[in-house]
């Protein structure tokens, strides 16, 4: 993958190494190359297999984060550090994949992914808390799971 980046393999390892204090992210133009090296590879079928399924079955969406509503201090709800597994429905997936094909930044998928765990994990579907603000914010950690 060095190669491929036009990084030493030595630069790879510090940006993939666990060892406190040791780790180096890789900047804006390496985090680039990265995802495109790794959509090249990624077979085109299997691609479009997982959008599917995710926009028909939904996903599950697993976080780190600081997340609440933006609420008085104190209160059950308000932003603090959470780990979070919540099964999002397909129109979520549908979202996310067009604002990322209209080129939404990640920013403004952050924003989305926001509303809809808001919406399923502080608002329970809809049956509460209904006009508050949700912050998303402080993402250690996220992931996706597809069937």
């Amino acid at each position: 993958m060095a190669t491929v980046l036009g990084v030493s393999q030595r630069t790879v390892q510090r940006w993939v190494t666990k060892k406190p204090g040791a780790r180096r992210p890789p900047g804006p133009l390496q985090v680039r190359a990265i995802e495109e090296a790794v959509l090249a590879r990624w077979q085109p079928r299997i691609r479009a297999r997982r959008r599917a399924r995710a926009e028909a079955e939904g996903f599950v969406f697993h976080t780190h984060a600081r997340f609440g509503f933006a609420a008085p201090a104190g209160s059950s709800d308000d932003p603090r550090v959470r780990w979070i597994t919540q099964d999002l429905p397909g129109e979520v997936a549908r979202e996310l994949f067009a604002a990322r094909d209209a080129g939404a930044g990640e920013q403004q998928q952050t924003v989305i992914l926001a509303r809809a765990l808001g919406h399923a994990y502080l608002r329970e579907w809809g049956r509460r808390a209904h006009g508050l603000h949700v912050a998303f914010n402080d993402v250690e950690f996220a992931d996706f799971s597809i069937g």
